[in-house]
């Protein structure tokens, strides 16, 4: 049962609305900046290691951590501090639409006491409900191991990552999926650094990245909301 809870969180085709986000890549290759599989590749690891790890993916660790501890306050407190630190306004309501999305479809079928007082916390404008912090909520109210949850996190992001490049360079499917298989050592390293996140490093500065995704609002075209 764990590991089917795994799969569905963990999903990308889970419909909350991931495939109409970007993550700021759309900006990337209309630069000319991500435009073949070694740039893409390229992006992709620098996303994880340098932004996902010290952002979302810690944020989804400390979430669940506070489930454990049944610690509704702790929640709140890391929900305004996530929406403090995303900066593009893009990616800061990307995030809370899909966290938003995933609660609606996991919280009518699971009993957690913490779950329920963060979506009331959130029907009631005290949080905004991130996507990363839902993840992490949803994984310990499944009774998901950390590792788990975290390997799942980082395997979604990737395989998000590596769909939009496959659609926008364009890649070959085949070289999309030996991307993905690539990537999996980085991941199996980057979900033990996750397991205790320094607080400290909460939201390492990702200037270019921040940027980018503020380019994304005004760019000529668009094929995605982020």
């Amino acid at each position: 049962m764990r590991l089917l809870n795994l799969l569905q969180l963990s999903d990308p085709t889970l419909p909350i609305g991931g495939y109409a986000h970007s993550g700021g890549l759309e900006t990337y290759v209309q630069s000319g900046i991500v435009c073949s599989r070694d740039t893409a590749c390229d992006y992709i690891r620098q996303m994880l290691t340098e932004n996902i790890c010290y952002g979302d993916a810690a944020f989804a660790s400390l979430a669940y951590e506070a489930v454990c501890q049944n610690d509704i306050d702790e929640c709140i407190n890391l929900d305004t501090e996530c929406a403090a630190l995303k900066l593009p306004r893009e990616i800061r309501e990307a995030s809370m639409k899909l966290g938003n999305r995933l609660l609606k479809v996991f919280q009518p079928v699971l009993q957690n006491q913490v779950l329920d007082q963060y979506v009331k916390a959130i029907r009631g404008n005290a949080a905004s409900g991130h996507y990363c912090l839902a993840f992490g909520i949803c994984a310990a109210a499944m009774g998901i191991s950390k590792e788990e949850m975290l390997t799942g996190f980082y395997y979604n992001a990737s395989v998000g990552m590596v769909t939009n490049s496959v659609k926008m360079i364009p890649l070959g499917q085949q070289q999309g999926q030996e991307l993905l298989f690539s990537l999996q050592p980085l991941i199996a390293e980057l979900v033990q650094k996750n397991i205790q996140p320094d607080r400290d490093l909460l939201g390492l500065c990702c200037t270019g990245f921040d940027i980018r995704c503020m380019q994304h609002e005004t760019l000529y075209s668009r094929l995605y909301m982020s």
